[in-house]
């Protein structure tokens, strides 16, 4: 059952608050990296996301305690309705440096797949339709290469979440403010450790060439 749910797109500290939720006592949490990794999940998303299979949120989050990244920052009402006492915290960070960081790595694996398609029905040909209908054509309607455009969408989904769901209900959270605003909306003792700091760029890079099955980009 979720009791948190992070609507906050990619690249926003998703996997550091993953990371933080998890030390929390709120794992485990649900990330795109568990569809990647999980035939599985892969397959169910598949289903929701292209198909339009009526989703079984109960079942497609079934053993996490939170959510973050991924489909859930897409599906966020969706899931909150399934999910009503489930807190939502969005992650949140400075637009151009939100852009560039999308654009320099999740983006580049779009790309890749567009100019080289992987093998039909292979993972990663199953993850790249997830990823464009969801987020590439779905989201960003195919203009995310136009900067002005995706950034438009960027401010507009973090409103459309406020509006949505309430700003009383809604922890806007920039994950560089550390743990004590996490813990006081989480309404937890703040953690004596540093803060986690996960998935910089250049890491992502590796995830990213690692589900894509090529060499990570550079530079």
């Amino acid at each position: 059952m979720l009791k948190l749910i992070n609507a906050g797109l990619g690249r926003t500290g998703t996997t550091s608050l993953k990371a933080a939720l998890d030390r929390l006592g709120l794992g485990p949490s649900f990330h795109m990296f568990d569809i990647v990794g999980d035939a599985e999940r892969l397959r169910r998303w598949e289903r929701i996301v292209c198909d339009g299979e009526r989703p079984d949120w109960a079942a497609a989050f079934d053993g996490y305690r939170s959510a973050v990244d991924g489909p859930c920052a897409v599906y966020y009402r969706q899931i909150s309705e399934a999910f009503p006492d489930a807190k939502v915290i969005l992650t949140v960070r400075d637009a151009e440096s939100w852009y560039r960081s999308t654009h320099d790595t999740l983006y580049q694996f779009a790309l890749r797949s567009a100019a080289n398609p992987p093998e039909p029905g292979s993972p990663q040909a199953r993850l790249f339709r997830v990823t464009s209908a969801m987020v590439w054509d779905g989201l960003f309607g195919g203009r995310f290469s136009d900067k002005d455009h995706a950034i438009e969408v960027y401010h507009r989904h973090n409103e459309e979440v406020v509006r949505v769901l309430g700003a009383d209900d809604v922890l806007v959270y920039d994950v560089q403010q550390g743990w004590e605003p996490l813990c006081a909306f989480l309404g937890v003792d703040v953690p004596r450790e540093e803060f986690p700091r996960t998935n910089d760029t250049a890491s992502m890079r590796q995830r990213i060439a690692r589900a894509a099955g090529a060499p990570a980009a550079t530079g």
